[in-house]
């Protein structure tokens, strides 16, 4: 058994079943549907410079996919933000990944009705995550668009944040196969969805476009289209065609994991002479400028006990 007295909390703290914990000691029961039927909803907000980033906005897109899925849990939304800001207390980290996830739960012996099982909270925080590297935020991101077709809305709302990422991983390695970092999945019908744990903004003419349909619509690209217009740019949800991302200006991706993350190649092609164009530049700079201040932020008072 580990030696909690000798365990840094800076590695990371969880909450499970009523108690705070070593993130390395925390588990979940072999049997819940969340682990053999993927049956979890959760959602991730982080912490910047010890301010949680627009927590209340995680926490009700949290609660409207656990209604999606037909989950509810005995917590109202400020228990779940109290849970939340005690894991990263506990933890001490100033900068942080934060997640929360909703399972199923383990369904009682000899039935698969999902409507007997207990539904279950999950929470962690760890140091935060980033999907690029110092170089790569940097000088830029290389992309393949992934012959990978995204699971279709019909099929699993991309709205409601899940684990089923075969489709997305199939597209990492489809990536890393073609001497790429990440993938941007397709439609099935000419156009981009994402890609793992990211959405993708293309710029021309000095407008942003974004995928508007078969994507999942996270908290950072909600803070793009926000931003927009404070850069002085237009930001457009509709399909974004594969050819016409193929003849942008600029492109970038987005994701709590990282904020706001250019892409200077694409499928082997060099855009920006392989440096992120001033649009990238500018939205990247509110977005952060956004993290010090402001409605969007709590701060956590590391010093008081929940």
């Amino acid at each position: 058994m580990t030696d909690r007295t000798a365990y840094d909390p800076a590695l990371g703290i969880a909450y499970v079943n009523g108690s705070y914990m070593p993130l390395a000691e925390a588990a979940i029961p072999i049997t819940d549907r969340g682990f053999v039927r993927s049956d979890a909803t959760y959602d991730v907000t982080h912490v910047w410079k010890g301010r949680f980033f627009r927590l209340d906005d995680h926490i009700e897109r949290f609660l409207a996919s656990m209604r999606g899925l037909r989950m509810s849990l005995p917590l109202s939304k400020a228990e779940i933000a109290d849970i939340l800001v005690e894991c990263v207390r506990r933890s001490g980290l100033r900068d942080a990944y934060v997640q929360m996830t909703c399972t199923r739960g383990v369904p009682p012996a000899g039935t698969r009705d999902p409507r007997l099982c207990q539904n279950r909270l999950y929470a962690f925080a760890q140091p935060f995550v980033w999907i690029a590297n110092d170089e790569q935020r940097r000088d830029g991101l290389k992309m393949v668009v992934s012959s990978v077709q995204r699971i279709p809305p019909e099929s699993l709302d991309p709205r409601i944040k899940n684990f089923h990422w075969l489709d997305l991983t199939m597209g990492i390695f489809e990536a890393y196969d073609n001497d790429a970092i990440v993938a941007v999945l397709n439609d099935g019908k000419g156009n981009v969805t994402e890609g793992a744990g990211f959405n993708i903004f293309s710029v021309k003419h000095n407008v942003i476009t974004t995928p508007e349909r078969g994507v999942f619509e996270g908290m950072t690209r909600r803070t793009v289209i926000e931003l927009a217009g404070e850069a002085g740019v237009t930001c457009k949800v509709r399909p974004l065609p594969i050819e016409e991302l193929g003849e942008a200006d600029e492109i970038f991706i987005s994701s709590s994991a990282g904020g706001i993350m250019p892409v200077t190649v694409l499928d082997g092609r060099i855009y920006g002479n392989g440096k992120p164009g001033p649009i990238t530049n500018r939205i990247h700079d509110l977005y952060w400028a956004a993290h010090r201040e402001g409605p969007l932020c709590t701060p956590v008072n590391y010093e008081t006990a929940a």
